[in-house]
């Protein structure tokens, strides 16, 4: 049974931090408590923790745009962060989880904003039949969260940009976004804004739970949560988790395995490159051409095997090769804007 209830509202807007300090209240809920964050990223792709980045972001037009790509523990599909977007997450003890309860904080919140609002679906809250918010969730031990994005005033064109996706050159294993027709609240509701929204949700959290909820800054939290009786321990740990999130090992290594092929025309032929890629390393290379030059063609299939499949990655390894080779030199600067930039979705 939930005895208390906190709200903690963050300022911060970094991705890693923001997902890292979920992960941290995640593995320190008190019993008996329900904790809803508030939090907001700044131009961020995040994307589910079983996707495949590549696939569903234009990762490297994503971050030349001075943006953030984030994979976060909880599976379903990638959504676009901005500012004009609020994420909300409930973290309690498994044993307390209660989707419709959660989910009716959500609801009652948009609806004292003058807006219809339902759940549809497994995962996705509508008015009017367009999306404004979609929901994943996650476990870990004895605890558990629903997260979800409410979106406000975001870049609607900013999130097709990033997210759709050119995918007929990955066959992947990974889960793959569903894409749905989204709106913002403010579209329903002209002069609502993020802190009218989060106002509504710290009324609707304290109705729907039956008491009124401790308030508490990102400052003071370590030491203001139950158990919480080393505030430096407790900042090391949150040190450690954004370390993690941050680690391009996670973002970017994380991906199913997935195979990839490109095909293209140069003045000194044709090319087909199939690549199997693991762990974000690729394990396997194949290489097609109809050029002249056959000793070049032969060598790039063993050359590009165990290389990490980024742009900075493979154009070092295919310049250091043919460094002595002014002609091969040429063609493999040209296989590499091929694979990468050509296809900006690739690669980093």
């Amino acid at each position: 049974m939930i005895r208390n209830t906190f709200v903690i509202v963050t300022s911060e807007t970094n991705p890693w931090r923001n997902i890292a300090l979920e992960a941290f209240l995640l593995e320190n809920v008190p019993e008996e408590s329900c904790i809803m964050y508030l939090w907001q990223n700044r131009h961020t792709v995040v994307i589910g923790r079983n996707q495949n980045a590549y696939r569903e972001c234009r990762v490297k037009e994503l971050e030349a745009d001075g943006g953030f790509l984030a994979r976060r523990l909880s599976g379903g599909g990638a959504v676009f962060h901005d500012m004009g977007n609020l994420n909300f997450t409930f973290l309690l003890p498994a044993a307390d989880y209660d989707l419709g309860k959660q989910t009716d904080v959500i609801l009652r919140a948009v609806q004292k904003l003058g807006i219809k609002a339902e759940k549809t679906g497994r995962n996705d809250i509508e008015t009017d039949g367009r999306k404004f918010s979609g929901n994943a969730y996650h476990r870990s031990g004895k605890n558990a969260y629903h997260h979800g994005t409410l979106l406000v005033r975001a870049d609607k064109e900013a999130a097709a940009r990033y997210l759709s996706v050119s995918t007929d050159k990955i066959r992947s294993k990974g889960v793959e976004s569903v894409k749905s027709r989204i709106i913002n609240l403010a579209e329903c509701n002209p002069a609502m804004s993020i802190f009218s929204l989060i106002d509504s949700l710290r009324i609707s959290f304290d109705e729907v739970y039956g008491m009124a909820a401790r308030e508490l800054t990102v400052g003071d939290f370590f030491s203001a949560l139950p158990g919480m009786s080393d505030p430096d321990a407790a900042q090391e740990r949150l040190a450690a988790l954004e370390a993690q999130f941050a680690d391009p090992a996670w973002k970017y290594g994380k991906n199913p395995p997935f195979q990839f092929e490109v095909r293209g025309r140069f003045p000194w032929g044709g090319v087909e490159i199939y690549f199997d890629v693991n762990s974000n390393t690729i394990t396997n290379a194949q290489v097609f051409s109809d050029a002249m030059d056959c000793e070049f063609v032969m060598g790039l299939a063993d050359l590009l095997r165990g290389t990490s499949f980024t742009y900075n990655e493979v154009s070092e390894k295919l310049a250091d090769a043919y460094r002595d080779n002014p002609s091969h030199a040429e063609y493999a600067a040209g296989i590499a804007k091929l694979i990468f930039e050509e296809n900006p979705i690739y690669g980093v």
